[in-house]
C-alpha cells in the first residue's frame, strides 16, 4: 500500500522538471490526461482501503472467501498500476522501479492464494468421513509386517 503513496509523492515532489507542470496540471483539474473527479478519487479511495482491508479481512474471512478476495484485490491491483502506465509520458526510474515492486508483489499475492491448499479434509458426501488421498496416507511408526505377510522365500 505504501508503495503506492511512495510512488505518486516521489512524482510530486522529487523530479524538477515534472513539479511545474504536474502542479498546473493538478490546479486545472487534470492528472496526467485524466480530469480528477468525483469518481476519480474514489477510485483511488477504493484502491488504498482494499489494500488496509486486506489486512484485516485476510485474517477473519473463511478460507474460500480469503483466497477469492485476494484473488479479485491482487487482479484489481495489478490493473490499476498498468492503467497507470498508460499514458504520453514514460515515467521515472524510480516509477518503474516502484511499478515493478508492485505489480511482482501483487502477482504474488494473485498465484499464492490460487494455489493455496484446502486446511480443512473433505469429506464424503455419502458417508461424511474423511477423504484420504495416498499421498496424503501416513503409516504408523510401529507398523511392522509379520511373518505371515512378508513375501515366502521360495525354494528350487
Amino acid at each position: 500500500m505504501f508503495n503506492y503513496l511512495y510512488a505518486d509523492v516521489f512524482t510530486l515532489f522529487f523530479n524538477p522538471t515534472l513539479q511545474k507542470e504536474a502542479t498546473r496540471q493538478l490546479e486545472a483539474g487534470y492528472v496526467g490526461d485524466v480530469q480528477i473527479t468525483q469518481g476519480f478519487i474514489l477510485v483511488f479511495a477504493v484502491l488504498m482501503e482494499t489494500a488496509i482491508a486486506m489486512v484485516l479481512l485476510s485474517r477473519i474471512l473463511n478460507y474460500t472467501a480469503n483466497r477469492w478476495a485476494n484473488i479479485i484485490a491482487g487482479v484489481f491491483h495489478t490493473a490499476f498500476v498498468g492503467w497507470s502506465l498508460i499514458g504520453d509520458t514514460w515515467p521515472n526510474l524510480f516509477y518503474a522501479f516502484f511499478t515493478i515492486i508492485e505489480v511482482a508483489c501483487t502477482l504474488f499475492i494473485v498465484w499464492y492464494a490460487w494455489r493455496w491448499p484446502n486446511p480443512k479434509p473433505k469429506l464424503n458426501r455419502v458417508t461424511n468421513m474423511k477423504v484420504i488421498t495416498p499421498t496424503q496416507f501416513e503409516a504408523p511408526e510401529d507398523l511392522q509386517l509379520t511373518d505371515i505377510e512378508k513375501p515366502a522365500k521360495t525354494r528350487i
